[in-house]
């Protein structure tokens, strides 16, 4: 009991680095585990029960706890615990028999080589019998690979699909065994987005902040990213190329902003690098009407950093309290489950909270149309017919847009001073889906 609440809260530590990497090198080699030679070659682990037998569920989650993108993971501890409780009242029934429920948290320190570390041992080392995973291509997508070559089913989110399906070397029509994806594409944030710039009188020029990172480099593609997009939209894209994440001086690109009179800013930073761009920004004097920027403005946090200068910084919202959809497990709506985070942690909601919920939803809705918690096809099988009402929105993995894939709704918002807390996050654009209000309309930076 004590190394399963251990391991629920997150605290189980990894095996030694060295350790770790050979596990990656073997699960890279093309499923050693699945097939059970990783049971001989480290020391007699069961192929899908692990050390602990086959009475209990495990469920293995990865996502930054810390690094650059620990925002993402701020809500991971609130959602594992309130999940845990949950299971702990309510079993999930897999074949007519009841089983715990056993989540195994690990943190990928915002790093995909780590992702890549702490998932193999996951599989190799801790037997669980699905993994999910959150938070930006860095993450999800080494996490998926692993589990695609060890034959282990998995989940993963907050990842557009773009860069997790074709940033994994995916061409149209490609099916992959074991690994699966929900989120929204480049096609409905480049929507959201048009629809935002098209509210403020712009000479239609934007400036671009494209990291050089699986996001950036998608988002960037001058094939299938936001330049032809937004072309056929009317507005073009000033490019002043990749920059590494961690940049400390955005001279360089103000500078080019500044020269084309990018009255729009378009872009899809990690925070720390925002945050550096915004302030140099307005000490060197480029201010755009309007600014839609991804990944580093979707949390509150993020924002109080700037200031007053994140006064109606635009951003894409995935979710939020206001969102009209309800959880298949707990039966909690929206609002209730913002709430329920903010009387527990005394913090703002942030919009990973949803979509954290909703991987455990898509869980017990797949180990409950199997016969066996270690029927790995059945899991696997299970998820690519799965359609789920949860927390944020409506499941289907029959739709496509391609195989693996279920999409999810986006709007857009943008962050105004709050009356109980220093920003709050208002969506302004529900063009794309009508059915999420809107509490305000676009307001230009100047």
């Amino acid at each position: 009991m004590a190394e399963t609440q251990r391991r629920l809260s997150g605290i189980t530590g990894g095996v030694p680095l060295d350790r770790r990497r050979f596990l990656r090198v073997l699960g890279s080699a093309g499923g050693l585990a699945a097939a059970g030679g990783l049971a001989s070659a480290c020391g007699g682990l069961q192929e899908s029960g692990g050390s602990g037998g086959a009475d209990v569920i495990r469920i293995g989650y990865v996502s930054p706890e810390t690094g650059p993108l620990a925002p993402f993971g701020e809500a991971d501890q609130f959602v594992i615990t309130a999940i845990g409780e949950y299971f702990a009242q309510n079993p999930i029934q897999v074949g007519g028999t009841s089983y715990p429920v056993e989540i195994i948290k690990r943190d990928s320190q915002s790093d995909s080589n780590r992702a890549a570390d702490v998932a193999a041992d996951l599989i190799g080392n801790a037997g669980i019998h699905l993994m999910l995973v959150s938070s930006t291509p860095d993450t999800s997508n080494p996490v998926s690979d692993q589990c695609e070559a060890n034959g282990m089913p998995c989940v993963s989110t907050v990842t557009p699909w773009q860069p997790w399906y074709f940033g994994r070397g995916a061409t149209e029509g490609t099916r992959f065994n074991w690994t699966f994806n929900f989120f929204w594409g480049l096609e409905d944030v480049e929507a959201v987005f048009a629809d935002m710039w098209d509210q403020v009188p712009t000479n239609k020029t934007a400036g671009a902040l494209w990291p050089n990172d699986p996001d950036g480099l998608a988002w960037g593609n001058p094939q299938t990213g936001f330049p032809p997009a937004q072309a056929q939209r009317g507005y073009s894209i000033v490019d002043p190329g990749n920059y590494p994440n961690g940049t400390q001086d955005f001279s360089a690109q103000i500078a080019q902003f500044q020269a084309e009179n990018a009255e729009i800013l378009l872009g899809v930073p990690i925070p720390p690098d925002f945050t550096t761009f915004w302030r140099q920004a307005a000490q060197q004097g480029y201010q755009p009407r309007i600014a839609t920027v991804a990944k580093a403005l979707l949390f509150p946090s993020s924002v109080e950093a700037l200031g007053d200068l994140g006064v109606n910084l635009g951003t894409e919202v995935w979710w939020s309290p206001t969102h009209p959809f309800t959880s298949s497990l707990t039966g909690q709506n929206a609002g209730a489950l913002a709430d329920a985070y903010t009387a527990s942690t005394g913090r703002q909601w942030t919009q990973p909270i949803g979509f954290a919920h909703a991987l455990f939803e898509v869980a017990a809705a797949a180990f409950s149309s199997v016969e066996a918690i270690d029927d790995r096809e059945g899991l696997a099988q299970a998820i690519s017919q799965l359609r789920l009402d949860t927390v944020v929105g409506p499941l289907d993995w029959t739709a496509g847009p391609v195989p693996n894939v279920a999409k999810t709704p986006v709007v857009g918002g943008q962050w105004r001073t709050g009356t109980d807390t220093p920003y709050d996050l208002v969506i302004v654009s529900n063009t794309q889906n009508p059915n999420i209000p809107t509490a305000g309309t676009v307001e230009p930076l100047r």
